[in-house]
């Protein structure tokens, strides 16, 4: 794992946002031939989704645009803050949450996705899980989309 660059997502319960961007950045990375160069993985800042997989709206978004998504909500871990170089929030919840639980000393950098966005749009990847219907998740897509 030396020689891997590590990326983990993160967002409130590990079910939507950052197991899509998650899904989205290894597609990329296979697409790319870079796959054995990259760790990445998800994790939730609350325990709320721990054992429960994806969101069945965030895993029909993803199986329409040819993703698949194999993942187990869990929560972020101390570990996680030496394990991963880059750790990416969804939202400015995530990123204070983030801060607030990362141990002093750790090598990690927390990141907010949204800041990436060619576009210069909205920073925040807004939390589909309370909405209705599908669109929420698509937008959830295009963003990370967008942004990886």
């Amino acid at each position: 794992m030396e020689n891997k660059q590590t990326a983990l997502f993160v967002c409130l319960g590990n079910i939507c946002r950052s197991t899509m961007a998650e899904g989205i950045f290894n597609h990329i990375l296979k697409e790319r031939g870079l796959q054995d160069k990259w760790l990445v993985d998800s994790a939730a800042t609350s325990t709320y989704q721990i054992g429960n997989p994806p969101d069945d709206r965030a895993i029909a978004v993803m199986k329409k645009h040819g993703l698949s998504m194999d993942h187990t909500a869990r929560q972020i871990t101390a570990e996680d803050f030496t394990k991963f170089k880059y750790i990416f929030g969804m939202d400015k919840e995530n990123i204070q949450d983030l801060k607030r639980v990362k141990p002093k000393g750790s090598p990690s950098e927390i990141l907010l996705l949204g800041k990436y966005d060619p576009r210069g749009k909205s920073d925040i990847i807004e939390d589909p899980y309370f909405e209705s219907g599908m669109k929420p998740f698509e937008t959830v897509y295009e963003q990370c989309t967008s942004k990886l």
